[in-house]
């Protein structure tokens, strides 16, 4: 055991904040795509919006707490202005009156924007199977995760966010122009 175990993604045995993205590298310069450094520039700088409305938001608040500490993902800013953020968190029941400020809040965040949905209530309106229950969010807006549990775990969150970082890491910068996006926003009724 005299020698020395390098670890896997460290550069000369000092371990890397972020793993760089693919490309070629020589003496003193590292060259790669702009789609691959703007995926990577994303990818660790989300800025979610909780949309918290029951339960789910308080296990979120546990997420966010130092146990898990969630700010490791680059997220430690909680933007709670929907023009400021790229992540959307729906967490909890979501009421069918509620849900045209849902759809509102996710028209006025900026591309490129994802939307994860925590929990049983937002995904399919788990016990509430009533008039007045939206049966899931995603029909309102598109969902990019969904987070099963009531309430999920912290770690089932976690494992969301690393879903979504990566989405975003690995998005073509075209895809939110492409024909197939422009169907699923006509879908929802959204422009």
């Amino acid at each position: 055991m005299s020698e020395k175990t390098i670890i896997p993604g460290t550069e000369r045995g000092k371990p890397t904040i972020v793993a760089p993205p693919e490309g070629h590298t020589g003496s003193g310069f590292f060259a790669t795509t702009v789609e691959q450094a703007i995926g990577l520039a994303r990818k660790n700088s989300l800025w979610p919006l909780p949309f918290a409305t029951s339960c789910c938001g308080i296990e979120f608040m546990s997420t966010m707490s130092a146990h898990y500490d969630l700010s490791r993902f680059g997220m430690e800013r909680l933007s709670f202005s929907p023009r400021q953020s790229d992540l959307l968190m729906v967490m909890g029941t979501i009421a069918k009156k509620m849900a045209p400020v849902l759809r509102e809040v996710y028209t006025q965040m900026a591309e490129p924007k994802w939307v994860l949905s925590m929990g049983a209530c937002a995904s399919s309106g788990g016990i509430f199977d009533s008039y007045s229950v939206l049966q899931g969010i995603d029909r309102v807006i598109p969902v990019d995760v969904y987070i099963p549990g009531c309430p999920p775990r912290p770690e089932q969150v976690i494992d969301g966010i690393l879903k979504i970082q990566e989405l975003a890491a690995n998005e073509s910068l075209r895809r939110r122009y492409s024909k197939e996006y422009e169907d699923l926003l006509t879908k929802y009724k959204i422009d």
